[in-house]
């Protein structure tokens, strides 16, 4: 495949600035000790190859916005795989909202293997919660039957979107001026593929069709939403565009 973007999303709300996802840590390609050794670094290796410069750390993206990793206020993880948590180690002072759900994978057996780097989301001084989605009856929201309400307006609701991850979490962006959107983490690689119900290779393909069908319908009660994916090359200008 040709190389593809790791996307993190900055959101400017009236009570503070948020991320969903932090992206993936440089010291995944300079420090050799970053990933397990033995066959689980193998894995790892033969995943992906990845290049990622001094200016593509969350402090350097951040500062072409002005901001520094002391002024996120809240960092939501759509799931915790590597490419996800990199900028964890810069957000010490952020609340960090996961899924319950997919928290609940970092106590099972070899986490490692199953793309849960433990020793770099469990970070001493970082202030987690697990979060739980609330049952829902907001017909806007159908066929979504529970959500979170992150600020309490109706403008971020977080909605399950599990099949990557057993906790794959969706964000929904209600604005008052411009189309929805939805951040939809490793759901699907492309906007494209996800309108056309081709899964991505990585996750149960079971839940992972349930889920794109959901995302389809509900697009179909917001015909202008924005389906923008953690690694989609055209999000970025399909932002702009919305």
């Amino acid at each position: 495949m040709p190389p593809r973007p790791i996307n993190v999303y900055v959101i400017e709300h009236a009570n503070g600035l948020l991320l969903f996802d932090t992206g993936q840590d440089r010291a995944s390609v300079t420090d050799e000790a970053y990933f397990p050794s033995g066959l689980t670094g193998v894995l790892y290796d033969r995943l992906a190859r990845f290049h990622i410069g001094e200016q593509d750390t969350l402090t350097a993206q951040l500062a072409t916005l002005g901001y520094a990793p002391a002024d996120v206020d809240t960092a939501i993880l759509s799931h915790l795989h590597q490419d996800h948590i990199g900028g964890l180690p810069e957000l010490a002072g952020a609340d960090l909202l996961v899924a319950a759900a997919e928290w609940a994978e970092l106590s099972k057996p070899a986490p490692e293997p199953r793309g849960f780097l433990r020793a770099h989301i469990q970070l001493p001084g970082l202030r987690w919660h697990q979060i739980r989605l609330e049952p829902t009856d907001d017909p806007a929201l159908a066929p979504f039957t529970r959500s979170l309400d992150v600020m309490g307006d109706g403008s971020l609701v977080l909605l399950p979107t599990p099949g990557h991850t057993p906790g794959s979490l969706s964000l929904l962006i209600r604005r008052r001026t411009r189309s929805p959107l939805l951040l939809v983490g490793d759901l699907t690689y492309e906007a494209d593929l996800l309108e056309r119900r081709q899964l991505p290779g990585v996750g149960g393909r079971r839940q992972l069709a349930t889920t794109t069908g959901q995302v389809l319908a509900l697009k179909e009660r917001m015909p202008d939403l924005a389906i923008l994916p953690a690694h989609d090359p055209t999000a970025a200008q399909r932002l702009l565009e919305s």
